[in-house]
């Protein structure tokens, strides 16, 4: 049981990854993003050709120069596109990003065929660390999970003790107010989701060195960052971290009773979340 504990808070860093860009669009902007997992895709494929061009040796340097430019992505894509779709009505932000996700998922198609593929570790991806003989911690799980505490809290620092933070706040709380004061909430939007972009890119990077990666699976990813998401409260990084947790964890013990159950015992454990304490179990915080 222990083993599975510990396999369940490996996969929630993952499942964190996944979900702070969601988070972090959500508390700024009040917008759901129905294409992130196929963003996740897009940012794996990106490092996936970076890689096929500079050779295998540098997966973790093609990930790190694809950084600025899923910043200048999410930067563009905010201030040009989905900025004219926020207000009070949810629905036309939905739209254009599910329409951005077949858009998404079909170029993938056109360009690299169904096939799955992934990204070339040197080995990282198998290689573990024994704890005693009856337990053995995968390094790259390691390494995803500390990426995913430190990104939740250089998110909470961000916002907590920063003056773009502060800027993320007002116009999150009021944006009328926040522009009689002098922000500009449409560049404030912006600089929002190229951060939540860097956050997809590096998610992509790390599933797609993981696993295998294929042009349909943005939507699976799209649940587990949405349920992630429901689970610890929407707009709440830390509760982020620990909703992903608790499915990882909840999966992990399906999965050691039946290899059929995992994902449904995720789903289950959202459903009851949702109809018991809609807003999630750790709300929205500012501190």
């Amino acid at each position: 049981m222990l083993e599975t504990i510990v396999q369940g808070v490996l996969l929630g860093g993952l499942y964190t990854l996944f979900a702070l860009g969601q988070s972090l669009m959500f508390g700024v902007m009040r917008l759901t993003n129905t294409a992130q997992g196929d963003f996740i895709i897009l940012g794996a494929f990106a490092v996936i050709v970076g890689v096929s061009l500079t050779g295998d040796a540098m997966p973790w340097l093609v990930a790190l120069a694809v950084l600025p430019v899923a910043f200048g992505f999410g930067y563009a894509l905010q201030r040009y596109v989905l900025n004219g779709t926020l207000g009070k009505d949810p629905l036309p932000s939905l739209v254009v990003t599910f329409g951005l996700s077949i858009v998404i998922q079909n170029l993938l198609l056109e360009l690299f065929s169904a096939d799955p593929r992934a990204i070339e570790t040197g080995g990282l991806n198998t290689q573990g660390i024994a704890l005693g003989d009856a337990m053995s911690l995968g390094v790259l799980p390691l390494v995803v999970l500390a990426i995913a505490v430190v990104a939740t809290g250089a998110l909470q620092w961000l916002f907590a003790r920063t003056a773009l933070g502060r800027s993320f706040r007002a116009v999150s709380d009021d944006r009328e107010i926040a522009e009689l004061m002098g922000l500009n909430a449409k560049k404030v939007y912006a600089l929002a989701a190229a951060i939540a972009f860097v956050l997809i890119a590096i998610a992509g990077a790390l599933q797609g060195m993981r696993t295998t990666v294929s042009p349909s699976d943005g939507p699976l990813l799209l649940l587990f960052a949405f349920e992630a998401v429901i689970i610890g409260g929407m707009g709440s990084f830390w509760g982020t971290l620990a909703g992903a947790m608790i499915l990882g964890i909840t999966q992990q013990i399906g999965f050691r009773l039946d290899p059929g159950w995992g994902i449904w015992f995720g789903h289950i454990v959202f459903l009851v979340v949702l109809v018991l304490r809609p807003q999630g179990l750790f709300p929205k915080t500012r501190g």
